[in-house]
């Protein structure tokens, strides 16, 4: 009885899953603060990693930017910059992360279990060069007032949040 060898790209997606799931499941046991988001940071990269294998590149590119750029960089800014900090040692000194820790993986033996039992559709795979010029040209034309109105909306978004975080002088 042989095996069939695994290609590189089955290889790379397994490895991607694997990463995914240990650092998801690293962030929700994680004693210190900085190492979930630390942890977190590897579970963002990864996500964005499956979405390049459905071939959604706009979507990976938009993950990275997004929750990496902004998301991640925000709650690693809002752990060191809270005013309680007295040591540089930043821990999470919850009693729900055994719990936490059990129900994750419930949950992930639960979402495998309906992963492996359903007959996915495999069809013919039709792939353009890129979604990017797509996407680009519905935002500059058929979308653009409400992309430029989400904009506004965002930066009135950080210039109240700017105002409340500033302290006030007395």
């Amino acid at each position: 009885m042989s095996f069939p060898i695994p290609n590189l790209g089955d290889i790379l997606f397994y490895t991607i899953v694997l990463l995914v799931i240990a650092s998801a499941f690293w962030v929700v046991v994680s004693p210190n603060l900085v190492h979930s988001a630390v942890s977190l940071l590897f579970t963002f990269f990864g996500v964005a990693g499956l979405y390049v294998f459905l071939y959604a590149d706009f979507i990976a590119a938009s993950q990275v930017i997004i929750y990496v750029g902004g998301i991640l960089v925000l709650i690693i800014f809002g752990v060191m910059l809270t005013n309680k900090i007295d040591d540089p040692k930043l821990s999470n000194q919850s009693r729900n992360q055994i719990l936490t820790a059990i129900f994750c993986l419930i949950m992930l033996v639960f979402q495998l279990q309906i992963i492996f039992s359903t007959e996915w559709f495999k069809g013919i795979l039709i792939t353009k060069e890129s979604t990017v010029n797509d996407i680009g040209m519905l935002l500059l034309t058929t979308y653009l007032l409400p992309f430029e109105v989400v904009s506004v909306l965002l930066l009135a978004a950080l210039i109240g949040s700017a105002m409340l975080s500033r302290k006030k002088i007395q």
